[in-house]
């Protein structure tokens, strides 16, 4: 009797044993089944972080590309504003200095001017000059020849005083010394030098009836008035 009670002891406490262990598996894959939840959970939290930090770090990204481009074309604009100020600066000076140029060279070209008109008076003026000392001489020739008897103009000195003083005459011509025309001309004070008064039945009042020293021109100037006598 004892033992078979110690046996059915032993069989309870088997089955106690087994509901313990099958209630322990129970229990173990229900914490199974929750651990994996909350892994799944954690896991999808973790992806949800993941995504969110990946589409801040994009939006971080954006703003900072935009903030580089901003910062780029900032720095540009500066660039190219104090690009153009410095090619302001030059172009101004290059103005200036074509200006001053400009400047020196009409100021040379007005020397130069200046320079050759006076050049050109100091010539005329010098030549002017020695025609005066030459004109004498003219007057002397024309008064020889004058001299010479009728008998006497077709020997060979008198030809050859005649050839002296048309070579003379020429040279002068070609200098642009030429003599001032005067009798039977209005008289004129600019070319000619009134000595004296006449009477004439040839030429009417204020006319140039006698030349007594003949005048000569240089160019477009008087070097020596015409000696002349007026009509009264």
């Amino acid at each position: 009797m004892r033992k078979l009670a110690e046996q059915k002891d032993r069989n309870h406490m088997g089955e106690e044993q087994e509901s313990v262990s099958g209630d322990g598996k129970v229990e173990e894959t229900e914490a199974s089944l929750e651990a994996e939840e909350a892994g799944s959970a954690e896991e999808a939290e973790g992806a949800e972080e993941m995504t969110e930090t990946a589409d801040g770090d994009e939006t971080a990204a954006a703003d900072s590309g935009e903030a580089a481009e901003a910062a780029e074309g900032k720095s540009f604009f500066k660039k190219k504003a104090k690009a153009d100020k410095k090619q302001d600066a030059m172009k101004q000076k290059v103005e200036e200095l074509e200006d001053r140029v400009k400047r020196q060279m009409a100021e040379f070209d007005n020397f130069r001017k200046r320079t050759d008109k006076e050049k050109t008076a100091m010539f005329e003026t010098g030549a002017k000059s020695v025609i005066e000392k030459i004109l004498p001489v003219v007057d002397n020739f024309e008064r020889g020849l004058a001299t010479i008897p009728e008998e006497e103009k077709g020997n060979g000195f008198a030809d050859g005083m005649q050839m002296i003083y048309k070579q003379l005459m020429t040279e002068l011509d070609s200098l642009g010394v030429k003599p001032i025309e005067a009798v039977g001309k209005e008289f004129n004070p600019d070319f000619h030098n009134a000595v004296m008064q006449v009477e004439s039945e040839e030429y009417e009042s204020g006319f140039v009836a006698q030349e007594l020293q003949k005048g000569y021109m240089y160019r477009d100037s008087v070097v020596r008035h015409s000696m002349v006598a007026v009509v009264n």
